[in-house]
Parts: structure tokens; C-alpha cells; sequence
């Protein structure tokens, strides 16, 4: 039986922390700066952790 392949699109998103939480990046961040305020723009650079809800999904793409 072959092994199962890691999703790379979603390996390229997402990092698991040392404590098995999952990483993501904030949406909205990339282009069209001018418009976002100082404050969110400076909120969009930190990471955020993905949802409970949302975790096993990803772990299952990651293949963890």
C-alpha cells in the first residue's frame, strides 16, 4: 500500500506548534493596504491558532 501524500498546499499555510496546535496566517493582509487602518494592519502581521473545530481537518492534510 503507497503512502498517503501530504496536502502541500495546506503545508505551505499551516505550522503546528510544539504543543500540537495548528498556526495559520490572517486573511486580508496581502494587497490594498491603503484602505486598513495603522492598528489592523499591525494586527494582521501576528499568527493566529486555528479553531478546535478546524484542527482535525487540517492535521488529516498534513497527514501528522
Amino acid at each position: 500500500m503507497p503512502k498517503i501524500k501530504t496536502n502541500r498546499s495546506a503545508a505551505k499555510r499551516f505550522r503546528v506548534t510544539g504543543s500540537g496546535k495548528v498556526k495559520r496566517h490572517h486573511a486580508k493582509s496581502a494587497h490594498i493596504k491603503t484602505k486598513k487602518s495603522p492598528k489592523l494592519k499591525r494586527n494582521l502581521r501576528s499568527s493566529a491558532i486555528v479553531l478546535k473545530q478546524d484542527e482535525r481537518r487540517i492535521y488529516r492534510m498534513l497527514v501528522l
